[in-house]
């Protein structure tokens, strides 16, 4: 089994692992154990000891490799889904083998043992059956075994009595336990993979619709300001012959209009982005933790301290905000941790997580690139670079960095 990348670092690729092994191992003990020892101490002719090996043999290898597809394939997330695409070419080798065991062992007069391999076939198949089909399969096989099973024993002489009665409830209540066990490791590993979707699209959602928040404030406070702006303008450019002292009125409304619209832009935009280290760590804190994140704060002195000037609390605030944005939406992480440092008179801080995988998209976003330039631009650094799953970012900047704009 190879593993998802969208898997690495969240403990689904262990659990994955996992589920392969408990699918695939137990359907090759059983198969392995109970028909082989079967086979080695029945005594059958050389063509047909040779023709039940290569049965059992072409039935675990058709097993495994079909359970292997279905892990691989997409969970159901809906009663009428269609779990996966079953492989023909596998199916038929594995019935053809289960059939040649089956058939050879049920002549042999074995009472039970003759279906283990066609039920495990049949549970196998019923992984990549929507729920409602693969209980319908199982029940019909379940007859099918069962009088397949009693007309065997009667056959054989065993009218009456417990031997009749073990022969008939015997191949489907292996059947049934086939069948509950496959489907139940499956359904562990199905629901795993589905909290894990929803887990990384919460976090995706929180990103969005704070992005739609500022949207909708912005086009709220703009929409009209810009409305009237362009109807005055009009209004001006009517008047400027007929009336050229009305038309100047009208275009003082549109200078004032203007310097209110860019005095609430600056307003909207500032309350947006204008963030602070300490407000950014604790919102970290929260937000990591809510996307299950285990997220680990060294804090080595006052965030909040007057030491640091508002240009540096802002800007390691937005640095705060982009990475924790970027463990949310490009990384797989487990872990992350936060140490800001006041070393030198500079201020320090370094966040880095576990799940990088390949996250060149987040360095080659504009995100990080525009705050290394702020931050350059007041005497500052921002760096960021990945090592195997390890990302890790790290800003530095002077404890009285000036200029405000910045």
């Amino acid at each position: 089994m190879r593993d998802r990348s969208s898997d690495r670092g969240t403990g689904l690729a262990s659990f994955r692992r996992y589920t392969w092994w408990s699918l695939t191992g137990t359907t090759a003990f059983v198969l392995v154990v109970l028909l082989g020892r079967r086979i080695l101490t029945a005594a059958l002719p050389v063509w047909a000891a040779v023709a039940c090996v290569v049965a059992l043999a072409v039935t675990t290898v058709a097993s495994v490799v079909l359970l292997s597809r279905r892990l691989a394939g997409p969970p159901t997330d809906a009663a009428d889904a269609q779990p996966g695409h079953l492989p023909v070419a596998w199916l038929l080798a594995g019935s053809g083998g289960a059939a040649v065991l089956g058939g050879v062992l049920l002549l042999l007069g074995d009472d039970g043992v003759w279906s283990v391999a066609p039920v495990t076939m049949v549970a196998v198949v019923a992984t990549f059956l929507p729920p409602r089909r693969r209980w319908l399969l199982v029940g019909v096989a379940a007859a099918a075994v069962a009088v397949l099973g009693g007309i065997a024993a009667l056959a054989s002489g065993s009218e009456g009595g417990s031997g009749w009665l073990g022969a008939t409830l015997l191949p489907p209540a292996l059947l049934a336990i086939t069948a509950a066990t496959l489907l139940g490791i499956l359904w562990g590993w199905e629901v795993a993979a589905r909290l894990e979707r929803a887990r990384r699209l919460s976090a995706e959602l929180a990103v969005n619709d704070e992005r739609l928040r500022f949207a909708a404030d912005l086009h709220d406070i703009q929409g009209h300001h810009l409305q009237v702006i362009a109807l005055k303008s009009e209004l001006a450019a009517r008047l400027v012959r007929t009336d050229p002292a009305r038309a100047a009125m009208e275009m003082q409304e549109v200078q004032r209009l203007s310097t209110d619209a860019l005095r609430d832009t600056r307003a909207v935009v500032q309350g947006y982005r204008r963030t602070s280290l300490d407000e950014e760590i604790a919102n970290a804190t929260r937000v990591l933790a809510a996307a299950d994140i285990d997220a680990r704060m060294q804090l080595d002195g006052d965030t909040d301290s007057e030491r640091l000037s508002k240009t540096s609390r802002h800007l390691l605030g937005l640095v705060m905000r982009e990475a924790t944005t970027n463990v949310l939406r490009h990384s797989r992480a487990r872990r992350a941790e936060v140490d800001y440092r006041v070393t030198a008179g500079m201020a320090q801080l370094r966040m880095g997580n576990d799940g990088a995988g390949d996250q060149s998209g987040a360095a080659s976003g504009s995100g990080l690139r525009a705050l290394a330039e702020r931050l350059a631009a007041v005497g500052g650094t921002l760096t960021w670079e990945q090592n195997g799953d390890r990302f890790v970012v790290a800003a530095s900047l002077p404890l009285r960095a000036g200029g405000e704009a910045g």
